[in-house]
């Protein structure tokens, strides 16, 4: 037994669960792919003033939950919280906004580390698929990242997730907004931390999930009452084109997201089986990002699904996904000369594509096909001193025990035809 162990709040993806979250990400970026977004990979982790520019110097990521640290060289670094702001640095550091086909359409799978208290659906290092669309301002754009999101977890089979949507405004209608805001919190019994926070950034207590505070929010001031001529037609044409396609949706006029840099639509993926953690993924558009981190006007809209929650949200409706076995043939010799030839034999159904595993450790025959059945093989190749005498080996069907004797420069055909 080892003396360590994964850290507080972190975990460890096993065989065979772990199958089930590669499923998930495949199933989330398989429309993404589909779309023309192209994939992209950053750093685990970034400069701190990317993300307190970005994400916002006022919200509890920053604030409280960033993982900071100095390096040997007296630079300081953060590991990654989200992924926005990285692949925005990205994106700018290497021109592609520059190469005349805007917008920059991008898709991320990796890890983030928030120093949060654990809990089921919570974790300090969880996984997120995500995607952003860099460089365009138009609804459609926006549209087809909601309506994807929601192709995607419709591929998985979840049926019980609800889309909640909001336009947070602009640079226009939204400082109106945020006075109003300020002006209703001010009568409130707030505590001082929250007061402050209201005088920073008022849209944040919106968002604060303690009942005794969402209770005096009842009668706050609502943005959509406050929105310019040109978002409310941006909102609604978001609207009409998600509808179009078929997708449901829910207006919450008091949706704000957990960071600063987001403007007009804002969206919410929930599941309501998971409890207190309920939000298995969002976004929206960001499009004072690029300034904010010292780039150019480059408005963009993104979302990020947890595979985390997607996974608990599957286990919430009792979905079991189809995932095929990772072995097709397993290979049992018995002996040396066996053990030589069959080896070559499983090397050669791998070169051709088939998924073929060997029993290792000159197993006995007993113990070899206990192996072979808890591979999930359908097939078991066994070869013994008799059958190499006649120049055959036996072929046994896993599912029905049916069993039959094939040449063994025969197998690999064989396998082949029958596994299509």
């Amino acid at each position: 037994m080892s003396t360590f162990k994964a850290p507080k709040g972190t975990y460890d993806l096993l065989p065979p669960d772990s199958a089930k979250y590669l499923a998930v990400r495949e199933a989330i970026a398989a429309p993404l792919r589909n779309s023309g977004y192209g994939y992209i990979e950053t750093p685990g982790f970034e400069n701190v003033e990317l993300f307190a520019r970005g994400v916002g110097e006022s919200t509890d990521i920053v604030t409280k939950e960033m993982y900071v640290f100095e390096t040997k060289g007296g630079d300081r670094l953060a590991l990654r919280p989200e992924t926005t702001a990285p692949v925005l640095r990205a994106v700018l550091e290497a021109n592609l906004h520059k190469a005349g086909n805007l917008p920059v359409k991008v898709w991320y799978s990796g890890s983030q580390y928030r120093y949060e208290r654990p809990q089921k659906g919570r974790y300090r290092h969880f996984s997120q698929v995500g995607a952003e669309a860099i460089g365009a301002e138009d609804p459609a754009l926006d549209a087809e990242l909601i309506i994807l999101a929601d192709q995607s977890y419709r591929a998985l089979g979840l049926r019980d997730f609800r889309i909640l949507l909001n336009s947070l405004g602009d640079q226009e209608c939204r400082p109106v907004y945020r006075a109003a805001l300020q002006d209703f919190l001010r009568g409130l019994d707030l505590d001082e931390d929250t007061l402050r926070r209201a005088e920073i950034n008022p849209l944040r207590v919106l968002d604060d999930k303690r009942p005794d505070v969402q209770k005096q929010l009842t009668d706050a001031p609502l943005l959509r009452d406050y929105l310019c001529d040109a978002c409310k037609a941006y909102h609604e044409e978001v609207r009409e084109l998600i509808t179009a396609a078929g997708v449901v949706f829910e207006d919450d006029p008091k949706l704000v997201r957990g960071l600063d840099y987001y403007t007009r639509t804002t969206f919410e993926f929930v599941h309501d089986g998971l409890g207190s953690q309920s939000a298995v993924g969002g976004g929206g558009r960001y499009d004072g990002l690029s300034e904010m981190i010292g780039g150019p006007s480059l408005p963009s809209v993104g979302w990020a699904l947890g595979v985390d929650r997607t996974v608990l949200a599957l286990e919430a409706e009792g979905i079991e996904l189809d995932i095929p076995s990772a072995t097709s043939v397993f290979a049992v010799p018995l002996g040396e000369e066996a053990r030589r030839i069959l080896f070559a034999k499983v090397t050669e159904l791998r070169k051709n594509g088939v998924a073929a595993d060997f029993s290792y450790g000159g197993k006995g025959l007993k113990a070899a096909m206990k192996a072979a059945n808890r591979s999930g093989a359908r097939y078991a190749l066994v070869l013994g001193e008799r059958d190499l005498a006649d120049g055959v080996v036996q072929l046994k069907d896993m599912e029905s025990g049916e069993q039959s004797a094939i040449g063994v420069n025969e197998i690999v055909a064989e396998l082949e035809s029958r596994l299509g």
